[in-house]
């Protein structure tokens, strides 16, 4: 079983930061292209930050120049710093990632969403 493993969502103040941390956990052969999406209530859910496998990264507009996505491959970990939050960032925020499974070939795999809420 291949699960994604989210932390390090929670409470904080307008202007502050948080750091999210996504690992994959099970067997596989690789993780390819890596990223977080995150949904407000009442709105779809949208790609924040990607990363692929050799670190080329992409930001939605809004977060540019205060969030930033990096990642470990020996530890198959994504990570999400997050500075001077809004309180439009508040949201349920998803890893999603591709990874390379033996016999199977590559699937695409969410987590179950972690939960970043900005006071103002």
């Amino acid at each position: 079983q291949v699960q994604l493993v989210e932390s390090g969502g929670g409470l904080v103040q307008a202007g502050g930061a948080l750091r999210l941390s996504c690992v994959v956990s099970g067997s596989i052969l690789s993780v390819n292209d890596m990223g977080w999406y995150r949904q407000a209530p009442g709105k779809q859910r949208e790609l924040v930050a990607g990363i692929t496998s050799g670190g080329n990264t992409n930001y939605l507009e809004s977060v540019k120049g205060r969030f930033t996505i990096s990642r470990d491959n020996a530890k198959n970990t994504v990570y999400l710093q997050m500075n001077s939050l809004r309180a439009e960032d508040t949201a349920v925020y998803y890893c999603n990632a591709d990874v390379l499974r033996r016999w199977v070939g590559v699937v695409n795999i969410w987590g179950r969403g972690t939960q970043v809420t900005v006071s103002s």
